[in-house]
């Protein structure tokens, strides 16, 4: 390797090394996807919620994985249980909503919370939701509880929040636990349920719904709304609790390793870093060895010169009848080969799919296909037939 070979590498060795430093040197810029994940620590994770459950959980914490339907297909039913699900929305089919629907009228709760609910279940439960568009995100609202005893754990929500409310209930079956409080464009209060429970069943079955799932996240777990939090959980029976960590935002999907490799910080500069490395090893590793490529000149087709030389023959000796017909012959044979069409008999039905095969009008097809049946059943022919024959062939060929 020559002295400005070994600068070069020296140079790209030292970009490389400075890229590295300042990458792991940078400050990490914050994650605010929805995630409402188990095991995601970013500020709309529930990371801290996931941890502290067993505060209201009868034993160990269960998770489900999959689809809610073959979960509960599996699951011991003899002790009631509650299902938690928190996502920014909950969309459920048809056979998700039966099975949830089913499990709560067994005796067991079922707690929801999110800003959409999507499915049958949230029909049958006789429940609409209303999403607050004028107070979108960092609108303050009040999320204050009905209970007078728990009005210390009302909170203000600042900012990092969505605010939805329930705009028709089943009054007969359904009790208001929370409600939230915003200011309308002209600046008035204005209140609505976002906590209800549902009774359901005749064994004391309940759905327990709510709209701000943004309480739960490790964002506002921190800043002084655990109580709010854990009040609205209070309301859960004291039983084992199942967490759902399928229906999430921020669920890890991995679909092949490459993926993998780059949603991970270290892998993925470890891959960077091996890939521009195999470029320079080729690119250097080329130079050095690669040999002159000979010229290898193209093979001559001594066919063409055959058949150029019989050709000539036949027109000094002015057989034309002969050209004419294997001209004919080798143009049948051109139609056989690339259209797959039966050359036997040269009528309409023969023209048609000709000019559709060919990309040719049917006018051309036609006048060219006539015009051979006409050479074809001549005695006698002359040289201007044979150049008209050879300019409706090289017409016809140059538009397929």
């Amino acid at each position: 390797m020559d002295k400005r070979s070994k600068i070069a590498l020296y140079i790209i060795g030292a970009v490389i090394v400075l890229m590295m430093i300042a990458e792991v040197t940078k400050p990490k810029a914050i994650n605010w996807r929805d995630s409402y994940s188990a095991a995601d620590k970013i500020p709309l994770g529930c990371y801290i919620l996931f941890n502290e459950l067993n505060t209201f959980s009868e034993g160990k914490v269960l998770t489900s994985e999959r689809s809610i339907y073959e979960y509960l297909k599996d699951i011991d039913t003899t002790t009631s249980k509650s299902l938690v699900f928190i996502n920014n929305y909950i969309s459920l089919d048809s056979e998700e909503s039966k099975a949830i629907m089913d499990f709560a009228e067994k005796g067991n709760t079922v707690f929801m919370s999110g800003n959409y609910f999507y499915g049958n279940v949230i029909d049958s439960l006789n429940v609409a939701i209303e999403r607050q568009y004028t107070n979108l995100y960092k609108k303050a609202s009040n999320h204050n509880f009905t209970s007078p005893s728990l009005q210390k754990n009302n909170r203000l929500f600042k900012d990092v929040i969505e605010n939805s409310h329930f705009s028709s209930v089943d009054t007969l079956k359904t009790t208001v636990l929370g409600t939230v409080t915003t200011k309308n464009e002209d600046d008035v209060d204005e209140t609505h349920p976002n906590y209800i429970k549902v009774n359901v069943g005749e064994k004391g079955g309940q759905f327990l719904l709510h709209t701000n799932p943004f309480a739960f996240t490790n964002y506002h777990l921190m800043a002084d709304k655990e109580d709010y939090a854990a009040t609205v959980l209070s309301y859960l029976p004291k039983q084992q609790i199942i967490w759902d960590n399928n229906y999430k935002s921020g669920r890890k999907v991995v679909t092949s390793p490459l993926r993998y490799i780059l949603q991970n910080r270290a892998l993925k500069w470890a891959f960077y870093i091996s890939m521009f490395s195999l470029i320079l090893f080729v690119v250097f590793r080329g130079k050095r060895t690669q040999r002159i490529i000979p010229v290898i000149n193209k093979l001559e087709n001594a066919t063409v010169d055959f058949t150029k030389t019989i050709g000539e023959l036949y027109y000094q000796h002015g057989d034309f009848k002969n050209i004419i017909e294997k001209k004919i012959q080798y143009f049948l044979e051109f139609v056989r080969r690339n259209y797959y069409l039966d050359t036997n008999q040269l009528n309409q039905n023969f023209i048609d799919k000709l000019a559709v095969k060919s990309s040719n009008s049917k006018e051309d097809s036609k006048a060219l296909v006539d015009y051979l049946v006409f050479l074809k059943y001549k005695t006698n022919h002359t040289e201007q037939e044979l150049i008209e024959l050879n300019k409706k062939i090289e017409h016809f060929t140059k538009h397929t």
